[in-house]
């Protein structure tokens, strides 16, 4: 075992379950008398290049446990992609504060710091431990079965889903959501989840996994609403046409970008608005809604999954032992071994680093626009336990008096 000092730091978007991660290690380390002190990064790499630490050693069990069950990222977070250079830095900060485990809380570009810090240390001959802990509500890290974060935000949009669903039928019409996911359709399709009844909603759902064409998704819409009289959306933000280009590129007048040049799908409605506005303008529906679930599928305190908690708790202490016990750095997987079981493996660095994972195909419906009983299986263990429930009345209906001749085929079933 390496004889030092630990330091945590989390990256990229908070989810429900990150500081189980963080209190994992923190509490997990502090067993071990071969660690000197246990530091957290605040905001991640930026903290660590600005030497902004906290001294995690002096934070009560207790507290920890409390921020444990706290959603959002409790050390502070950034949006910081590091390239060489910049990891050069941390390298820099590391070796001068006698860091020997470096453990970072994260999605893709996370594995990828984790990666080139960890090749840094070894070209410099500087005994340094470097271990990715998984993250990400969009599920799209490679070689996992699923990514801590992940269920909680799945539960939150079945659940958002399935109320929006009884609004609707009690108030017919048009609603569309639009949920996070660029290239991974994994969130989005877990409004899947809220239905019960064949005719709930969503009745259309639209993954990045697939390309997405404006006319069939209006001739969607219209034969949906021609069959229940209702229709209710799922969309990913990602969607995009034949070229790859998003959609939202193609139905507005001018897009935003963020701080990497890429195409703002987040934090926005211009999605929602536009695809509404087609509708509307296409199909003459006059009742259309449209959401943007944008930032609270990601921290939503109300709704979080325990079996989410547990994993986000366990990667961590698995990333420790993995740590002390071992003789490599890497990335910790969830590994499914049953319905329902996981454990946990230590994957090399560049097996994960900077790749994409997208949905299978086998969870995709053959028409694109609904998942299959496969993906049903894999999500619901997931969710955890307590999902609501909606029941329905059943339609034994009065027969009429004074309009018996009146067609009944204007009334919602």
């Amino acid at each position: 075992m390496l004889q030092g000092k630990v330091l945590v730091a989390q990256g990229g978007g908070p989810t429900a379950v990150i500081n189980q991660s963080m209190a994992g290690v923190v509490l997990e380390a502090r067993k071990f008398r071969n660690v000197d002190l246990v530091y957290g990064g605040y905001h991640g790499v930026r903290g660590i290049v600005n030497e902004d630490f906290l001294d995690l050693t002096q934070e009560t069990s207790h507290n920890l446990e409390m921020v444990a069950e706290t959603p959002s990222s409790a050390l502070g977070s950034t949006r910081d992609k590091p390239d060489l250079k910049y990891c050069q830095e941390i390298f820099k900060v590391l070796r001068a504060h006698a860091i020997a485990y470096f453990f970072y809380v994260g999605g893709n570009d996370s594995s990828d710091t984790v990666r080139i810090v960890s090749e840094e240390a070894r070209k410099a001959g500087y005994p340094l431990r470097c271990i990715h802990i998984p993250k990400t509500i969009d599920n799209d890290l490679v070689l996992n079965d699923h990514t801590p974060g992940f269920p909680s935000a799945a539960r939150f949009v079945a659940q958002a889903f399935m109320g929006a669903n009884l609004d609707n039928a009690a108030l017919p019409g048009v609603y569309l959501a639009v949920v996070m996911g660029r290239h991974a359709g994994f969130l989005t399709a877990a409004s899947a989840l809220g239905k019960k009844f064949p005719d709930d909603g969503p009745h259309l759902i639209y993954l990045p996994e697939r390309t997405f064409r404006v006319e069939k998704f209006l001739a969607d819409v219209k034969a949906t609403m021609d069959r229940h009289g209702r229709c209710v959306v799922a969309v990913s933000e990602g969607i995009h046409d034949e070229s790859g280009q998003p959609i939202i590129t193609r139905l507005g007048p001018q897009v935003e970008t963020d701080a990497h040049g890429n195409v703002q799908l987040s934090g926005t409605g211009a999605l929602a608005d536009l695809l509404c506005q087609r509708i509307k303008g296409d199909l003459g529906i006059k009742r259309v809604r449209g959401d943007t679930f944008g930032y609270l599928q990601r921290s939503f305190v109300g709704c979080v999954s325990d079996v989410d908690q547990r994993e986000a708790r366990e990667v961590a202490e698995k990333a420790v032992q993995f740590a002390m016990w071992g003789e490599q750095d890497g990335s910790v997987a969830i590994e499914r071994t049953g319905f329902y079981s996981v454990d946990y493996r230590l994957l090399p660095l560049e097996a994960v680093a900077g790749k994409t994972r997208v949905m299978e195909d086998e969870f995709i419906a053959a028409n694109g626009t609904d998942v299959t009983d496969a993906f049903r299986l894999y999500l619901r263990p997931l969710l955890g336990k307590g999902m609501p429930d909606a029941f329905r009345l059943r339609r034994n209906r009065v027969p009429k008096v004074l309009t018996a001749t009146r067609s009944d085929a204007g009334n919602p079933e």
